[in-house]
């Protein structure tokens, strides 16, 4: 099974850059792993939801055929780490030869991509920036294939 991450934008702040290249490498020892920047640059005259709609479809015309895409929204279900690694587990016993992982801009996703997702995943009911769930989302990665692995990291 391959996953994908998709982000849009870059990184801001280096820190969190650093430390999702760090979850990067970590995860190339578990699982084939591909992190697209995906840019856009919106006009000027554009409001709120036609950002998102158009951040939207350039998402989705990112994701490949077939893949089952899983969009980070904090409307999502809660799962905890052990059940990350459970699902993880399912979807390769299933079969899927791709995830995707769709993380939106500052504005959310789209509801076109939401209605798309296969699984609505939220990792709390707080508001966290965008760049942050990209480091919090590879290192539940990380933390659930060492919980496959049965290593030591989760404890």
């Amino acid at each position: 099974m391959k996953i994908e991450v998709l982000f849009l934008g870059k990184t801001k702040d280096a820190y969190l850059a650093e430390g999702i290249n760090g979850y990067i490498a970590r995860l190339s020892h578990y699982v084939s792993l591909s992190v697209k920047t995906v840019k856009m640059k919106a006009k000027a005259q554009w409001n709120d939801e036609i950002i998102k709609e158009q951040e939207g479809k350039l998402l989705l015309n990112h994701v490949p055929a077939g893949a089952f895409k899983v969009v980070l929204d904090s409307r999502g279900r809660q799962c905890t780490s052990e059940e990350l690694a459970a699902l993880l587990d399912r979807w390769e016993q299933r079969g899927e030869k791709q995830i995707s992982f769709l993380i939106g801009g500052a504005l959310g996703v789209s509801q076109e991509v939401e209605t798309g997702a296969d699984l609505l995943l939220s990792f709390s009911k707080m508001t966290f920036t965008h760049d942050m769930i990209r480091l919090f989302l590879l290192e539940q990665l990380y933390r659930a294939y060492t919980i496959k692995a049965g290593e030591k990291y989760h404890k």
